[in-house]
């Protein structure tokens, strides 16, 4: 391979930042907190440490932003198919299939993270997806409102965190997919009976 050719391949800017934050996640996923040293995300990566002090401080500051690149790929969409009863089954089935492996393994490896820097989850998450609060569920609760299928003076905060909040402890707790029917129960006998007029 001649010098033109290897300046070709050689990675720059957001292809190489990208490169070097999935190693970072992989690495973390794999090793956990302990394993999550500079020269192992740059072997990884297959590039030089320079490369990432250059845009890291340190393995802390490489390491929020290896969280914050690989869970941004599995944030979950809002449905839309004009039932609030099937747009909540669907947005838990997502949920589930996107985080099921994920949250119990990543609240079981950062527990030395947290103890280390003195934060907490709520601060990662405000550091990865900033101050604002609005959810999928939000999104969903809105079209619901619209169609006269949820009460907006029932929408209390805590309320439209329930099923969600239901299923992130199944997860935590039984470290598996929450299964089909798990969902449903959520959905149909607390979430459901929680949001809908008086009557409905």
């Amino acid at each position: 391979m001649n010098l033109e050719q290897t300046v070709t391949k050689r990675r720059r800017g957001k292809e190489l930042e990208d490169a070097i934050l999935q190693a970072g996640w992989d690495q973390v996923l794999e090793a956990g907190y302990g394993g999550f040293t500079i020269d192992a995300v740059a072997e990884r990566a297959g590039t030089s440490r320079s490369v990432l002090y250059r845009r890291w401080e340190n393995r802390n500051t490489l390491l929020a932003a290896a969280l914050a690149f690989g869970l941004s790929t599995t944030r979950v969409t809002p449905p839309d198919t004009g039932s609030l009863r099937e747009d909540m089954l669907e947005l838990l089935r997502r949920f589930t299939r996107a985080r099921a492996r994920l949250i119990p393994l990543l609240s079981v490896l950062l527990g030395e993270y947290f103890a280390e820097t003195g934060t907490s989850i709520q601060d990662l998450r405000r550091d990865m997806f900033g101050t604002s609060t609005r959810t999928a569920v939000d999104d969903i609760l809105d079209r619901a409102v619209a169609r006269g299928e949820a009460d907006p003076a029932r929408l209390t905060p805590r309320v439209r965190a329930v099923a969600v909040d239901l299923l992130r402890h199944d997860l935590l707790v039984n470290f598996r997919a929450v299964p089909e029917g798990d969902i449903v129960a959520i959905v149909d006998e607390v979430f459901l009976p929680l949001v809908r007029p008086q009557g409905a």
